[in-house]
């Protein structure tokens, strides 16, 4: 016989624990939009800081980069929906036709298309029934909640860069004093982490997206800069972001010429290889210095959890993680473990204490 005998402090905890665990369910939501928040917090932070030292008042500070954010997330998509839906038109208009230069390219490799029958099937598709009234209603109602989204995380954003010291000092009261350089190396070791690596996301956005731009416009497909920064912006997200930043353009350049397709596709696959191998680690190295298998399994955790939210909050949660465990290391040992990892892109190194 097993015997199981729980006190009354014992059955108040489980009952805490499982209010807790449906209380964190059901603000699940809320929890992912405080989280970007913090993160787009950690990224801004020194930029304001650096503001802020030059005689900008702090919440104009905020509110100008806030600013330029919105700028340029507007621009890139004011410049990218109206080529893709061009493309996109002009692809189900001809499908048939880019069908048979498939086959056609595909002939004069040496490939057997007999029964490939590509224009045929293309001409088949009946693309009223894959666009129905009801999906588009379905997507319009989800850009709406994804831009309701944005602007409530812009707004938290702001609240806690322009809160960050009250906000610090709120949480310091339930420090011990003789804890308080512990925090504050944690909270230093974090902020960096973590804002440096959407920082150093930038760069990489930025550099992919010129050198998509030059390759179109040298191969003469149109909407070059259009893809350019759809391949920027893919880049953010990882493992499905080069298939995002490869094919579009690809198809695009396939539509004047087969040709002009293999070109880009071949320097557009050049780059993905010079970027793992060589972009990524120079930039990430320093800061997240996680092993490409942590990396690869926390996008895969993240996508089979939440989706494509999970897919881009991914790597900054495992780089907050390691961060966790360097301290608690650091502590065990008493040897120091790379915390003070140097901030990507950083105008310079703001104070954290207040």
């Amino acid at each position: 016989m097993i015997r199981l005998e729980i006190t009354p402090r014992g059955l108040l905890t489980i009952a805490l624990l499982a209010v807790g665990l449906w209380f964190l369910q059901q603000l699940w939501p809320l929890l992912l939009i405080v989280t970007t928040s913090f993160i787009f917090m950690a990224a801004l932070l020194p930029y304001v800081e650096w503001l802020v030292r030059r005689g900008i008042n702090r919440v104009a500070a905020v509110l100008l980069m806030l600013l330029l954010l919105i700028l340029v997330l507007g621009s890139m998509i004011a410049i990218v929906a109206p080529a893709v839906i061009d493309e996109f038109r002009d692809l189900r208009n001809n499908l048939p036709d880019y069908a048979a230069d498939v086959e056609t390219f595909a002939a004069d490799l040496g490939f057997n298309t007999e029964r490939w029958d590509l224009p045929e099937r293309a001409a088949e598709i009946d693309w009223n029934r894959i666009i129905s009234g009801s999906q588009v209603v379905d997507y319009g109602q989800r850009v709406l909640v994804g831009i309701l989204t944005g602007l409530t995380i812009a707004v938290i954003t702001a609240y806690l860069l322009v809160e960050t010291h009250r906000l610090r000092t709120f949480l310091f009261r339930f420090i011990p004093p003789e804890r308080e350089a512990d925090a504050h190396h944690f909270l230093r070791a974090l902020e960096r982490v973590v804002g440096g690596y959407v920082r150093g996301q930038l760069i990489t956005s930025l550099i992919i997206g010129l050198y998509t731009t030059i390759v179109l416009l040298l191969t003469g497909v149109p909407n070059a800069v259009a893809f350019g920064v759809l391949a920027a912006f893919a880049d953010i997200i990882p493992l499905v972001g080069a298939f995002i930043a490869v094919v579009p353009a690809t198809i695009a350049a396939f539509q004047e010429s087969p040709t002009q397709a293999l070109i880009v596709l071949t320097a557009l696959l050049i780059y993905q290889q010079f970027e793992d191998r060589l972009l990524v680690p120079r930039i990430y190295g320093q800061t997240l210095n996680l092993p490409a298998l942590v990396v690869l399994l926390a996008v895969l955790a993240g996508a089979e959890l939440m989706g494509i939210v999970g897919v881009l909050l991914a790597l900054p949660a495992a780089a907050a993680a390691r961060v966790v465990l360097d301290y608690y290391l650091e502590r065990r040992t008493g040897s120091p473990t790379g915390l003070e990892s140097p901030q990507v892109l950083a105008p310079d190194d703001p104070p954290l204490s207040s």
